[in-house]
């Protein structure tokens, strides 16, 4: 394992997924000290570059959280913006694998395997800057009536049930009665979710929007709002649409569609659902390369 190095003089790649936005840095061997400060001066909107996260492309073998993988595997080192580590993000992952194909020449024609800390995915590329990733098993809450838990959040009234469902990091699901009520809710404030979890959740806001058949296969459609653990409102969560997918389709019932296209602020990601397990595709955009000087982070970027 490669010794971090301090780079006062950091490349870095902007990039998006339905403008779900990363500041991407490529440290095969794991020479760059990332650390929560650097992560938080990235990430901000006005000190930094801006971001909802930091993604590292570096090799299993030089980082702790590779371990127990092949060496060589690359591993998607994911950073929330405010310094938090983070199991997994899908959104996130297709950008990955547009960066891995520009920076390593990488063909992901035919699927490759990566790590994360939620487990290894597979990125696949299907042309035209579309990617699908392989989202792993899913999980969902001991449900009762096909809810969990419930949810209190600003401009909702009152609390509202919600489903628990883990696609390798927490999510609960809140289903909506109307636009309107999706579009007055103030995510600028985390929702508060009952029972407590243990490490802090995603937290998705659902509409049903009807469905249709195309190419022969019947598709689901929902709206969503999402309130991402450690980065706030942000404008599409991956992981949050797989979870948005399972958990309408279990409160459908037994018939219900299979693929799922997931209306997000910043744009539309589809959700394919195969027995326990999901595959998320959608679009991923490198928008700008660049140098930051990090050698002097503001102190308010340390604290915390």
């Amino acid at each position: 394992m490669a010794t971090p190095r301090s780079n006062p003089g950091l490349r870095f790649t902007k990039g998006h997924g339905t403008e779900n936005d990363f500041v991407l840095l490529f440290d095969e061997h794991g020479e760059i000290d990332l650390t929560p400060a650097l992560v938080r001066y990235l990430c901000d909107r006005r000190a930094g570059i801006g971001g909802d996260g930091v993604i590292r492309a570096v090799r299993s073998g030089s980082l702790p959280a590779g371990a127990g993988v092949d060496a060589r595997t690359w591993f998607m080192d994911y950073w929330n913006a405010d310094g938090s580590t983070s199991e997994m993000c899908g959104n996130g992952a297709r950008v990955f694998a547009a960066f891995l194909e520009r920076e390593a020449g990488t063909d992901l024609a035919g699927g490759l395997t990566i790590a994360t800390r939620g487990g290894t995915r597979t990125l696949t590329s299907l042309g035209d800057g579309r990617y699908a990733v392989g989202m792993g098993e899913f999980h969902l809450g001991d449900a009762t009536g096909g809810f969990d838990a419930e949810v209190e959040a600003e401009g909702l009234t009152p609390a509202r049930p919600a489903l628990s469902v883990d696609v390798g990091n927490p999510h609960h699901v809140v289903a909506l009665a109307s636009m309107e009520e999706l579009e007055s809710l103030d995510l600028t404030r985390a929702p508060q979710v009952s029972p407590k979890p243990p490490h802090g959740t995603n937290v998705e806001f659902v509409v049903t929007r009807g469905g249709e058949i195309r190419d022969g296969v019947e598709r689901g459609r929902v709206r969503m709002r999402v309130h991402e653990r450690g980065s706030g409102e942000t404008r599409s969560c991956g992981t949050g649409a797989c979870a948005v997918a399972i958990a309408v389709r279990a409160w459908a019932g037994e018939g219900a569609p299979d693929v799922w296209d997931i209306e997000v602020p910043g744009g539309m990601v589809t959700v394919r659902v195969h027995g326990s397990r999901t595959v998320l595709e959608g679009p991923a955009t490198l928008v700008a390369d660049g140098e930051v000087d990090v050698s002097a982070v503001p102190a308010t970027m340390t604290a915390g």
